[in-house]
């Protein structure tokens, strides 16, 4: 059974969620909270394998909630936010958050996302993400401390990193290399331990930070 924890300042957005999530053949919503600082005690106390987290609250927001849920427990963190531009979601991909959703969502959509990020998948709308990461990393530029640490990498996990920050699958990323997707995870596994990075979510913001990968560009 997948267990989640669902956050939001609101009831009425919290217990919606809570409503849609109960009703689905292997979910289940172990805990409630309204504020970021209840949702890290529930975190630690109910172990939830997701926690579904709002970005905007009064006290501890969502983006601080995330670096210390990410820090103590092994929950992955699915960021809910009102605007695909939100800056807090640029901050709490980079602290930890496994991708993000709109709150205007369709419910299958939401279902979806709390079951990809379960598995262990990133959930990055390729659209959405290089919009945001495009506004947030343009405005400095790559990191040359970043761009240097991709010399840890082989080509082959370049590659695989370039396709990643694309928003593609492993199944997709399989087909673009020519190989198995067994090969593909092993590769992106191998990315995320040489570079120190939780996971897809976080690969794929070094990749814009690196300059590896740059919005709006083909990355081949």
């Amino acid at each position: 059974m997948l267990r989640v924890l669902v956050v939001d300042d609101q009831d009425l957005f919290r217990g919606g969620f809570a409503l849609i999530l109960n009703a689905q053949d292997g979910i289940t919503v172990v805990g409630e909270a309204s504020d970021g600082a209840a949702a890290i005690t529930a975190a630690v106390e109910l172990e939830p394998d997701v926690v579904l987290m709002d970005i905007r609250m009064p006290g501890v927001d969502g983006v601080e909630a995330t670096a210390e849920i990410c820090t103590r427990t092994s929950a992955r963190v699915l960021v809910l936010t009102m605007y695909d531009l939100d800056e807090y979601v640029y901050d709490a991909l980079r602290a930890g958050a496994a991708g993000f959703l709109l709150k205007d969502a369709r419910r299958e959509e939401l279902v979806h996302g709390v079951r990809t990020v379960a598995a262990g998948e990133a959930l990055l709308a390729p659209s959405v993400t290089r919009r945001l990461i495009a506004d947030v990393v343009g405005r400095g530029g790559p990191r040359p401390r970043l761009a240097a640490r991709l010399g840890e990498l082989t080509e082959r996990e370049i590659a695989t990193l370039r396709l990643v920050a694309r928003g593609l699958s492993n199944a997709e990323v399989a087909a673009e290399l020519v190989v198995s997707e067994h090969t593909v995870k092993t590769h992106v596994s191998n990315v995320l331990t040489k570079l120190g990075l939780r996971d897809r979510a976080q690969a794929v913001v070094f990749a814009y930070e690196s300059g590896l990968a740059v919005a709006g560009r083909s990355q081949e």
